[in-house]
């Protein structure tokens, strides 16, 4: 499976960024997907993820209420919409859908106080 992540930025504190994950490859043993995140000199933590079967979501404390993960099947997408963004939210941030685990290479979001 191969991950590419768009949708990252600058943005100001308060504003909204949608993060996009495409997938491409062979999907059919998915069953988590998931959104993480790694700010300069700290380690990657979990923001966000989805069960493909349920849908049943979960989230970081840090980000509930803000940000939103779904998933498109038809278009092999995920999405993260990230709405009053704040500047701890800088980081880089990485698609991840497993098993197996894969991982894209990372998209910036930058937020600016």
């Amino acid at each position: 499976v191969q991950l590419v992540e768009s949708g990252g930025g600058l943005v100001q504190a308060g504003g909204s960024l949608r993060l996009s994950c495409a997938a491409s490859g062979n999907t059919d043993n998915i069953n988590l997907m998931a959104w993480y995140r790694q700010a300069p000199g700290k380690q990657r933590e979990l923001v966000a993820a989805i069960f493909a079967g349920s849908g049943t979501t979960n989230y970081a404390d840090s980000v509930k209420g803000r940000f939103t993960i779904s998933r498109d099947n038809a278009k092999n997408t995920m999405y993260l919409q990230m709405n009053s963004l704040k500047p701890e939210d800088t980081a880089v941030y990485y698609c991840y859908q497993g098993p197996p685990p894969n991982w894209g290479k990372g998209t910036l979001v930058t937020v600016s106080s």
